[in-house]
């Protein structure tokens, strides 16, 4: 089982985008796959057409093993299932401060599905918190999304300069280029000038798209509604470049 989180310390990135899309991919390359939704506001469950887990409240998620494995939601899609958030999510870092071993925590929690599920995607909230720890700790890949812009850039030496500070490893992180627009020249500039820096950048860009901008009308991934437009490519050769890296 290989876990795979979708991250950034910043809001307004595309990362719930990225990984309702992996997520779908991942399931239509026939892996058992399990997107589990940790962002309080459950745009990823929302996408999915999944209500608000009433089960996960408080520290269940965590702790009951039964009610966490309960909570688990099939989606519309063949091999694909969803671990729907609900807004007592946010006092998730509240519930750890509180918990032995609470770095482990969220591994400890899906450990219990080792056995069912090929893949499992994260889509998080964006901070650095006790959870995000968590989420350092069990995570084999970080999908980080950077919009080529001065703050997003910024936002992500900042997470490097915690993994350096906290002994982290580094290598888990694989930035990609979220919302890029090439006809910009500050975008351009940027892109080139990353890469040049930190060279674990994926090759895969994901453009500015109307079409992502409409999956909350149509609730469902760009892969399942327009998967012949540049954005669905987009998002399948990034699941590709992401999955070779297994």
């Amino acid at each position: 089982m290989k876990i795979i989180a979708c991250y950034s310390n910043k809001g307004g990135v595309g990362k719930t985008a990225t990984s309702v899309n992996l997520a779908y991919a991942s399931a239509h390359a026939g892996k058992r796959t399990l997107l589990c939704d940790l962002d309080p506001q459950g745009a990823a469950s929302f996408y999915y057409r999944i209500k608000p887990s009433r089960k996960l409240a408080e520290q269940a998620f965590f702790k009951d093993v039964d009610k966490f494995t309960r909570a688990i939601r099939a989606s519309d899609f063949d091999n694909l299932d969803i671990i729907p958030a609900n807004m007592t999510y946010r006092d998730f870092d509240i519930f750890l401060s509180r918990m032995k071993n609470s770095r482990s925590r969220l591994k400890k929690a899906l450990s219990a599905l080792h056995n069912e599920y090929d893949v499992i995607i994260l889509d998080c909230p964006p901070n650095i918190s006790r959870l995000s720890e968590n989420i350092f700790k069990v995570s084999d890949s970080i999908i980080v999304p950077v919009i080529p812009t001065t703050l997003s850039e910024r936002t992500f030496f900042q997470l490097l300069d915690f993994f350096k500070e906290n002994k982290l490893n580094k290598k888990k992180l694989l930035p990609f280029f979220s919302m890029a627009q090439k006809q910009k020249k500050l975008h351009k500039e940027t892109m080139a000038r990353l890469r040049k820096q930190y060279k674990r950048f994926l090759s895969t860009p994901i453009p500015f798209s109307s079409d992502i901008e409409k999956m909350g009308i149509h609730r469902a991934p760009v892969l399942s509604y327009a998967k012949s437009k540049a954005a669905a490519k987009a998002y399948k050769a990034l699941w590709h470049e992401i999955s070779n890296k297994f």
